[in-house]
C-alpha cells in the first residue's frame, strides 16, 4: 500500500526525464541537421566560387590557354586553324571555355606536339585537346577530364565497291570484312554486323589497309577517328560507309597537368555539356551526317 504513491511518483519523474531527454535529442538532431545543411551549403558555395572565372588558377592571368598539335586537321579543326571554333574539337574547346566564363577573344591557342602533351613535367597550357585517349598509364603523369567523346566503330569501303552503298548494318551482312587483330573492331563487327562469313583478321593496320586497297576484302572495320584519317590521308579512293556504336569505345579527355587546380572545374564544364546535349550535338554536326552516317 505504501509503495503505490512512491511508484507513481517515480514513474512521473521518469516520464518527465524521458520527455526532457527526448526534447534534448530532438533539439540536438534538429540542430545537427541545420549544421550539416549549413556545412553542405557552404561547401557547395565554396566549390562554385572556386570555379568562378576570377578564382581560376591559370597559365596566364585572365586568359585560357588551350593546346593542340599542328597540323590541326579535320574533322577536329578546319583549315589548320583551331581559333575558328569550327571542327569538333575546336567547338568543344570553346564550349568548355564558355562554361568557365571566357569569351572567344579570351582564349589563346598554343602548339603542343601529341607525344609531348602527356609527358611528365610543367605544362604551358591550361588544357590540351588533341584526340588524346584516356589510359591508366598516361593518367599517372597527367590529369584527364571526364570523356568528351567515346569513339564508335566505322566501316570503310572503296567508293567503287558495292559495300560503299550500304545504308544499314544488314546491308553488310554478306560483305567480306577485314579487321586488325587485337582490336575491339573484331568483336564489334561480329556482334553488331553479324556477317555471314567470319571477318578476315590481319596482323596490323598496314596489312588491313592493303587488303582493302587490293580488294581482297569489301570493307574494313576500324574506330571512327581512324576511319577519318585513313580516308583523308591513306586511302582517298575509300569512303566512310557509316558508323555504329559498339562496346569498348575509346574515351578521349581534355588533358591537364597532374593535380591541376583546374581539373575539377573542367570536369564540371564537360559534364554539363554532356548532360545538356551540347557534346552530342557537336559530334553529330562534325563527325556524323554525310561524313559518317549512322548505321543501324
Amino acid at each position: 500500500m505504501t509503495r503505490t504513491p512512491w511508484l507513481a511518483a517515480l514513474l512521473a519523474a521518469l516520464a518527465l526525464c524521458l520527455a526532457a531527454c527526448g526534447s534534448d535529442d530532438e533539439s540536438s538532431s534538429s540542430g545537427g541537421g541545420s549544421d550539416a545543411t549549413a556545412t553542405a551549403t557552404a561547401d557547395a558555395t565554396t566549390a562554385a566560387a572556386s570555379c568562378d572565372k576570377g578564382s581560376l588558377q591559370l597559365f596566364k592571368d585572365g586568359r585560357l590557354t588551350v593546346g593542340t598539335d599542328k597540323p590541326a586537321f579535320p574533322p577536329y579543326f578546319e583549315d589548320d586553324d583551331p581559333t575558328t571554333g569550327k571542327g569538333f574539337e575546336s567547338a568543344v574547346a570553346y564550349a568548355v571555355a564558355e562554361q568557365l566564363g571566357f569569351t572567344t577573344d579570351e582564349v589563346d591557342w598554343t602548339v603542343v606536339p601529341f607525344n609531348s602533351s602527356y609527358a611528365p613535367g610543367e605544362k604551358k597550357f591550361d588544357f590540351d585537346i588533341n584526340q588524346i585517349s584516356i589510359t591508366p598509364k598516361r593518367a599517372e603523369r597527367v590529369d584527364f577530364s571526364e570523356p568528351y567523346f567515346t569513339a564508335p566503330q566505322a566501316v570503310i569501303a572503296l567508293k567503287s565497291s558495292d559495300a560503299a552503298n550500304a545504308t544499314s548494318l544488314a546491308d553488310l551482312k554478306d560483305a567480306k570484312l577485314g579487321v586488325q587483330v587485337g582490336t575491339t573492331s573484331l568483336d564489334a563487327a561480329t556482334e553488331k554486323i553479324q556477317p555471314s562469313n567470319q571477318p578476315q583478321v590481319f596482323n596490323d593496320s598496314n596489312d588491313t589497309v592493303r587488303a582493302l586497297k587490293d580488294e581482297r576484302v569489301d570493307a574494313i572495320v576500324v574506330d571512327l577517328p581512324t576511319a577519318f584519317y585513313l580516308t583523308a590521308a591513306v586511302v582517298p579512293k575509300a569512303k566512310i560507309v557509316g558508323q555504329f556504336d559498339a562496346p569498348g569505345g575509346d574515351d578521349w579527355g581534355l588533358l591537364l597537368a597532374k593535380d591541376s587546380p583546374l581539373t575539377d572545374c573542367v570536369n564540371q564544364a564537360v559534364t554539363k555539356l554532356r548532360d545538356d546535349g551540347t557534346l552530342q550535338q557537336l559530334q553529330d554536326q562534325y563527325m556524323g551526317g554525310d561524313a559518317a552516317p549512322e548505321l543501324s
